[in-house]
C-alpha cells in the first residue's frame, strides 16, 4: 500500500464532505463490498468497502456517486450483482453497468494521484475482452470531462485534488499509458 493513500483518510475527506449533507458515511468493511441504506439500528447510509482496501472504497464511491436519490434508499442501490463465475452473456451485462463507475473511479484516481486499474472482475468465469473494456471505460471517462462528472463525484474530486495537492484533472491524465488499463 501506497504510504500517501491511507484509507482513513479518504475516509475522513468522504464523510466530511457527504456525512452532513447526504447523511451517508465511507465504512472500512471485513468481506465483500455493501452499500445500506440508513435503518433502524443504522442512522446513515453506509457505503462499505471490502478489506480496508483504497481502490475498493473509490470504486464503491463511484457507483454511489452515480445513484439517484430513489437507489440510495434501497440496499445496493436495488441492483441485483452476478458474482465471480460468469458466462459470456452475463460478463457482458456486467461489463455494460460497470463503465460508468470505472470512468468515475478513474477520476477520482487522477484527483487522487493514484493508479487505477480497470477490473473485469471475472477470474473464475469466461475471460473477459479486457482491452475492449477498457476503451469503453477510457471512451466514457473522457466523455464525463468534456461534459462534467456527477455533482458529488466532482465535488469529492476536487477535495482529493486540494488534500493530495494535484493539478487539474485534463485530457493528458487519461492517457492509456500511464494507467494499467489495457
Amino acid at each position: 500500500m501506497s504510504d500517501v493513500h491511507q484509507v482513513e483518510d479518504l475516509i475522513r475527506l468522504f464523510n466530511g464532505q457527504f456525512a452532513a449533507s447526504h447523511n451517508t458515511r465511507l465504512v472500512r468493511g471485513n468481506h465483500e463490498p455493501l452499500y445500506l441504506p440508513a435503518n433502524a439500528q443504522t442512522p446513515f447510509h453506509q457505503i462499505i468497502f471490502a478489506h480496508g482496501y483504497y481502490a475498493s472504497a473509490l470504486h464503491e464511491i463511484a457507483h454511489w456517486c452515480l445513484a439517484g436519490a430513489k437507489r440510495r434508499l434501497l440496499e445496493d442501490y436495488g441492483y441485483w450483482y452476478c458474482p465471480d463465475g460468469r458466462n459470456a452473456e452475463q460478463q457482458a451485462e456486467f461489463e455494460k453497468v460497470e463503465v460508468k463507475p470505472q470512468a468515475i473511479e478513474w477520476g477520482l484516481c487522477v484527483a487522487a494521484g493514484k493508479t487505477f486499474r480497470v477490473s473485469t472482475d471475472n477470474l473464475n468465469g469466461v475471460e473477459p475482452d479486457r482491452a475492449a473494456f477498457s476503451r469503453a471505460v477510457l471512451a466514457q471517462a473522457v466523455k464525463y470531462l468534456q461534459n462534467g462528472f456527477p455533482p458529488r463525484a466532482r465535488q469529492l474530486m476536487h477535495c482529493l485534488q486540494d488534500f493530495y495537492q494535484t493539478p487539474t484533472i485534463c485530457a493528458a491524465d487519461f492517457a492509456v499509458e500511464e494507467y494499467d488499463v489495457l
